[in-house]
């Protein structure tokens, strides 16, 4: 087995890194950490996430434009799936005493966001209105200034053998 500790990094493409820093660094208070000049005129930054992880941005002056609705997410809930092989969403830890306060920071900085707590739950339609024990993680989705939808979250309890009940689907079936 590998002995894996974590996420190391993640990493995406953006279409303007100044705005990214100022994003991450300004908005969401991740410090910047490492900066690479690439040998064909992109960059790749780094920023620190927090528990020894980061979030990594590549650009690139000629890079391909954003693809919503097929490299990222269109318009969540509503239009949320993305192609195979594509990132649909990248997910900070967070206490959950902490996400009513970042629901109101994100809409001090203008950042698109659901405008509530979402509780996510086991029935049909995965979320409920109001908190119970059903509920799992708590979650707060917002976009980044290049679409790359983001989410706080916080488990609102320990996962047990019972959380894992449904078989894994496959397109042969």
């Amino acid at each position: 087995m590998f002995k894996v500790k974590g996420i190391n990094h993640i990493a995406l493409v953006c279409r303007d890194m100044k705005e990214t820093v100022q994003f991450y660094s300004g908005v969401l208070g991740m410090p910047l950490v490492k900066t690479v000049q690439l040998p064909d005129g992109g960059q790749h930054f780094f920023f620190d996430c927090g528990g020894g992880a980061a979030v990594a941005f590549f650009w690139w002056k000629d890079g391909p434009p954003a693809a919503p609705g097929i490299a990222s997410v269109k318009s969540f809930p509503y239009e949320s799936k993305t192609a195979v092989g594509s990132m649909n969403h990248i997910a900070f830890d967070m206490e959950e005493s902490e996400l009513e306060a970042a629901v109101d920071k994100l809409e001090a900085a203008g950042i698109p966001h659901t405008h509530a707590v979402v509780n996510h739950d086991d029935s049909q339609m995965g979320v409920a209105q109001e908190m119970h024990e059903g509920v799992f993680v708590r979650s707060v989705y917002f976009t980044d200034p290049n679409g790359i939808m983001m989410e706080f979250a916080a488990y609102t309890k320990e996962f047990t053998p019972e959380d894992v009940r449904h078989e894994p689907a496959t397109v042969d079936a």
